[in-house]
């Protein structure tokens, strides 16, 4: 009998068939895939919600709409709240210098600012999302392509078996090594998918209340046609304004 080491992953890659292989293969897409979108998305989810806290303090800061939108165009939209913003006071100036051009444009002027509201947040929630599929696809199904290689190792295991006519250590030590390292990769390419999915879930559900909380306000101030009032504090409700 060999030692330990020789039984180690590399004697796993130099013993494995073609099946093993693409499935190893598999297993390290997949990985490769779902660390790429944690590290992406969860980057990606910071940057937004600084922007987004700055935006915010600036809004809530601001005298004036106008004010708002010089800022704007001065800078530039970076974030999903500066987008629903932009958006917005385009639609509003748009409907009051053409009014009702198309059919896209059918309706008063709050009723178009609605479904341009809806719109964008639409858009940033289909945004929020890419990727996530892929997420949870690579953590529901990576156990079970580990358990495909684990079913397939037991299987050489007692093909060894069946051609020694016996169950010796030695015959069965490198297919049953096979099957328990699949069940370990699997698991290893499943689990940080399945906890990147669940925080980046939450990051989006969170962001995307908030998103809609100041859709409702920015909606009734630019129907109302109210200036904003300077020293207003984030997070103050609407009604609480005098």
């Amino acid at each position: 009998m060999g030692d330990a080491s020789s039984l180690g992953f590399g004697h796993f890659l130099a013993q494995a068939d073609i099946v093993a292989k693409v499935l190893l293969g598999v297993l390290a897409v997949m990985s490769a895939i779902s660390w790429y979108l944690i590290i992406y998305k969860g980057i990606g989810q910071l940057i937004r919600q600084g922007r987004s806290r700055r935006f915010l303090n600036f809004f809530w800061s601001a005298t004036s709409l106008e004010e708002v939108q010089n800022e704007l165009s001065i800078h530039g939209v970076q974030e999903p709240f500066g987008h629903l913003t932009a958006h917005s006071l385009h639609a509003q100036a748009h409907h009051a210098k053409f009014g009702a051009a198309k059919l896209e444009e059918a309706g008063s002027e709050t009723e178009f600012l609605t479904r341009t509201i809806k719109k964008v947040l639409d858009e940033e929630t289909t945004s929020l999302e890419n990727g996530l599929t892929m997420l949870a696809t690579i953590g529901a199904t990576a156990p079970f392509v580990g358990l495909f290689g684990t079913v397939w190792g037991i299987y050489h295991a007692l093909i060894a078996i069946g051609m020694s006519g016996s169950g010796m250590l030695d015959k069965v030590a490198g297919p049953v090594g096979e099957a328990l390292i699949m069940t370990g990769i699997g698991l290893a390419v499943a689990l940080p998918a399945v906890m990147g999915y669940n925080w980046l879930t939450r990051s989006n559900r969170v962001l995307t209340a908030r998103l809609d909380a100041f859709a409702f306000e920015l909606l009734t101030f630019l129907s109302m046609g109210r200036a904003l009032q300077a020293g207003r504090k984030p997070g103050v409700p609407l009604a609480a304004v005098n």
